[in-house]
């Protein structure tokens, strides 16, 4: 084992604060729907209990989207994890020119980098009772980020997205949501419309992943209902950030060549015979979906079919994951999870009947995953790691594909998730 990089989503966040204010406002919504009667009409009888006198639990917050106690915890037992994986890559003191952080200049970015380096390094330090040691984590300003913020600088991007999110929204989330608002009115005997349907689905989304509650506002929708929403928020990501547009993932090609890059210098070490802790062994960086989604497509993974990777080589945007009750292979719930990550491994040995010395595999969210570039594998040589997955996308550099100048670098940087 000669080198890793990992890449990670941050830990799982409170709710941003335009959300905030969206729910806060749901209560209100819910007592105007509900009336000054309520339990006294016949057709409310059949209301659960919680959503009569329900009260948001974010009411008296002011900002939002920070990583919460349990994010932490994420990113610290990743750390944890990663030493342990990767045992071999951790015999160095530390030095951060070998084991080198980064992360945005995203407050929930940074901190994870902050928990997962805590992880670690830990036991291996002398602060306090856990040994803990300094560590360096690097940001870059927000400004400039082409490497984990490409997509909120790649102003043909952006151009596409303001071109996109009405038609995805008119063609897939509207009639999804119609249907769904619909069934709830005639199950409840409430006037709901779309806007309560659409902030109900992301009220249990929240419960579910802050407070582990999942018979409030999930347990609003019936089964079928759930598997649809889904399908409707997976969808909406694969349009406007996974596979619907060959520039979604092309904008990270700056990552994806510093990665090949440190790849190369690490088989260059090792053949030059250079000391032990004079180069990089371990880089870790620390984002967002924006960023793990397009990097996930860029590596090939989770496509619904294998002429996929030939469309995504060619710059094609793919089908639409088929809806449920299909099954798919693109879930965002997979594929970037609050602490979401990918893993690759370069090793340098020897298999029976190959020339090649060093090979990659490639690891998501900790478990091997095949590619279809190496032939349905998750380990292949490094060579054809980079003639078949890494090459078709390095044509262009990021400031073509995104036509970038000096005006428009100075265009106010939007949030993430």
């Amino acid at each position: 084992m000669d080198f890793v990089f990992g890449q990670a989503r941050h830990g799982t966040r409170a709710p941003t604060t335009k959300r905030i204010k969206e729910l806060n406002n749901l209560e209100n919504e819910l007592k105007k729907l509900l009336g000054s009667n309520v339990g006294n009409d016949d057709h409310l009888f059949s209301l659960p209990s919680w959503l009569k006198d329900w009260k948001s639990p974010w009411a008296a917050k002011i900002n939002g989207g920070e990583l919460i106690p349990e994010g932490e915890k994420e990113l610290y037992d990743l750390g944890i994890r990663t030493r342990k994986l990767f045992s071999d890559l951790f015999s160095d003191p530390y030095n951060s020119d070998i084991y080198t952080i980064k992360a945005t200049q995203v407050a929930r970015a940074s901190a994870s980098a902050v928990a997962f380096g805590m992880g670690l390094f830990s036991g291996n330090g002398n602060l306090g009772s856990d040994r803990h040691r300094a560590f360096s984590v690097v940001t870059e300003s927000r400004a400039n980020d082409t490497m984990l913020r490409f997509f909120d600088r790649c102003h043909k991007y952006e151009d596409y997205k303001k071109r996109k999110k009405p038609k995805v929204k008119k063609l897939i989330k509207d009639p999804v949501l119609d249907d769904i608002t619909k069934s709830l009115t005639a199950r409840y005997g409430l006037n709901f419309t779309q806007n309560h349907t659409s902030t109900l689905w992301f009220l249990c989304k929240q419960e579910a992943s802050l407070f582990d509650i999942t018979d409030q506002a999930c347990g609003l929708f019936t089964p079928s209902e759930v598997a649809l929403l889904e399908w409707m928020d997976d969808t909406e990501v694969f349009k406007l950030k996974g596979y619907g547009s060959s520039l979604n993932y092309r904008m990270g090609v700056h990552l994806l060549t510093d990665i090949v890059n440190s790849m190369d210098n690490a088989t260059k070490a090792r053949e030059r015979k250079q000391v032990p802790g004079t180069y990089e062994k371990a880089s870790f960086r620390f984002s967002h979906a924006e960023t793990l989604i397009p990097f996930t497509c860029l590596l090939g993974l989770f496509l619904e079919d294998e002429e996929d990777f030939k469309h995504i080589q060619n710059q094609e945007c793919l089908e639409l994951p088929p809806r449920p009750p299909a099954t798919r292979n693109w879930k965002v719930s997979d594929v970037a999870p609050f602490a979401g990550n990918n893993m690759l491994v370069l090793y340098s040995c020897h298999v029976a009947n190959s020339s090649d010395e060093y090979f990659v595999r490639v690891l998501h969210n900790e478990e091997p995953i095949a590619m279809p570039g190496c032939d349905g594998s998750d380990f292949c040589s490094f060579e054809k790691f980079k003639n078949k997955i890494v090459a078709p996308h390095v044509k262009y550099d990021f400031h073509t594909l995104c036509n970038v100048n000096k005006e428009e670098s100075l265009v106010t940087p939007k949030p993430s998730n």
